[in-house]
């Protein structure tokens, strides 16, 4: 069975953002506006999102 995937994208800039928010964004692979990035669909990558889920933009792949 393949493993689920999200994509995710930055959507939003990070300046002016706490250092939490920025280095959770920094975790999932975001830097800048645009950068986009695939990750696993578990329990860790989405509480990431949640934390910053009004800066990125998420679709299943």
């Amino acid at each position: 069975m393949a493993e689920k995937k999200l994509t995710i994208k930055l959507a939003r800039r990070l300046f002016g953002r706490s250092e939490k928010q920025i280095a959770t964004a920094n975790s999932l692979g975001l830097k800048k506006i645009g950068d986009t990035t695939v990750q696993p669909d578990n329990d860790a990558t989405r509480g990431k999102i949640a934390k910053i889920s009004h800066l990125v933009v998420v679709t299943e792949a």
